[in-house]
């Protein structure tokens, strides 16, 4: 019989066959003794890999090998060399200095989104701003990427999409602080096609494409670049800063004439159809544009695939048909599926589109124009017999991204 307080090491090194309590009540301290010691072994040991992480810093990023230059580098932002070769600020080497800065950089990110009018900087008057309202300095912002990495792989996270967001947070902190060119701070509190529903968002918006592909073209000795809608072709040359040892276009060429267009402005009933913003919630445009599916559905076999302009009007117009009861009868003639914006269900979706293509059973798709489905997938023979667009995807004109870019394009070039 064993008497008082023995640890888990020390029974078991006892070799003994049982073990008997005598006095059961004071099992509660027992076990609130070995939990404080295993919240103590467990702090020493996050204690030691902090330790060791603080004296990697103190050399610097790249230096001891704690963050390789890889091909994982290039879906990372895009650092110049010399920030990989400095040493990490001191005020934030400590992992609880770092997350107090990362504290206050989310506080005024926040309250910048509290304005009620568009805003656009330049990256250099973010930075100063962060600076005077935050006590954020410019070398703090850009080593904010490789700190948080290097912070997540010294405690061994690997449930990284918990903290997907506070990852974002630290990308924008070095882009915005790395690049006083190419980039622009734009901030909208609503959306200018709804401006009654505050929606406030702050976006970092990339003009000059060079920053992206940089890192493509120093990494690979070839490169090439093919596109559908590359015109004028001489104009990414220098948008890309690289001289083509190759450069060819060539028309559309087509074995058999299979493209038989045809332009719908007006349903059954007379009534104008249009995907205008204005005008695309209208239930009678919903209803026409339900019509429509459903007498091709009925009349046209094998694979149809709709393209609709964005997403949130394809969600939309989808949950109106439902409610219509339109899309039960569209089923009752062919299988529906839908791309999402996931990209695992969208292949699951396109490979089951197939598999009932080549069953026999008819199937509608529905897809988005500029979406991940219409680049570079062939809806040929069965799995395409006609194509329904509701609606042209015009880009939004208005867009504050598109103006801001479009003014640094006539600026620069």
């Amino acid at each position: 019989m064993l008497y008082g307080y023995m640890d888990r090491e020390d029974f078991l090194k006892s070799h003994l066959g049982f073990i008997i309590y005598c006095q059961l009540f004071n099992i509660k301290s027992v076990l609130w003794i070995s939990m404080l010691r295993l919240k103590a072994r467990l702090k020493a040991t996050v204690a030691g890999r902090l330790r060791a992480e603080y004296n990697r810093l103190v050399d610097g990023l790249a230096q001891r090998g704690n963050l390789a230059i890889t091909d994982a580098w290039l879906g990372n932002p895009a650092l110049p060399d010399d920030i990989l070769k400095e040493a990490v600020p001191g005020n934030i080497r400590r992992g609880e200095h770092f997350l107090s800065v990362l504290r206050r950089l989310v506080q005024y990110l926040k309250s910048r989104l509290l304005t009620e009018k568009v805003e656009t900087e330049n990256p250099v008057n973010f930075c100063a701003a962060i600076n005077s309202q935050a006590g954020i300095d410019q070398k703090m912002l850009k080593f904010c990427y490789d700190r948080l990495h290097s912070l997540m792989l010294t405690l061994e996270i690997t449930n990284t999409d918990e903290f997907m967001h506070i990852q974002t947070v630290c990308d924008f902190a070095t882009l915005v602080s790395t690049y006083a060119r190419g980039f622009a701070i734009i901030i909208e509190p609503y959306d200018e096609r709804m401006p009654t529903i505050p929606d406030p968002v702050l976006q970092l918006s990339c003009h000059d494409a060079l920053l992206a592909i940089k890192p493509v073209f120093d990494r690979f000795q070839s490169v090439i670049i093919t596109s559908g809608t590359l015109s004028p072709i001489d104009l990414y040359p220098r948008l890309l800063n690289f001289s083509p040892v190759i450069s060819r276009s060539f028309t559309m060429s087509l074995t058999r004439d299979c493209i038989c267009p045809m332009v719908l402005t007006r349903g059954s009933d007379q009534l104008p159809v249009s995907t205008k913003f204005d005008m695309r919630s209208d239930p009678g445009v919903v209803r026409n544009y339900g019509r429509l599916l459903l007498e091709m559905v009925a009349a046209v076999p094998d694979g149809i695939v709709c393209f609709f302009v964005s997403y949130s009007y394809m969600d939309g117009i989808v949950d109106s048909w439902n409610e219509m009861g339109i899309l039960q009868d569209v089923i009752q003639h062919k299988l529906v599926f839908i791309e999402t914006q996931d990209v695992v269900e969208t292949t699951l979706a396109l490979d089951n589109y197939r598999k009932a293509c080549d069953c026999g059973r008819g199937v509608v798709f529905f897809s988005v124009a500029r979406g991940k489905v219409v680049e570079g997938i062939d809806f040929d023979r069965h799995y395409g017999r006609l194509v329904i667009m509701f609606g042209v995807p015009f880009q939004y004109t208005l867009s504050r991204i598109l103006l801001a870019r479009l003014e640094y394009l006539r600026e620069t070039f």
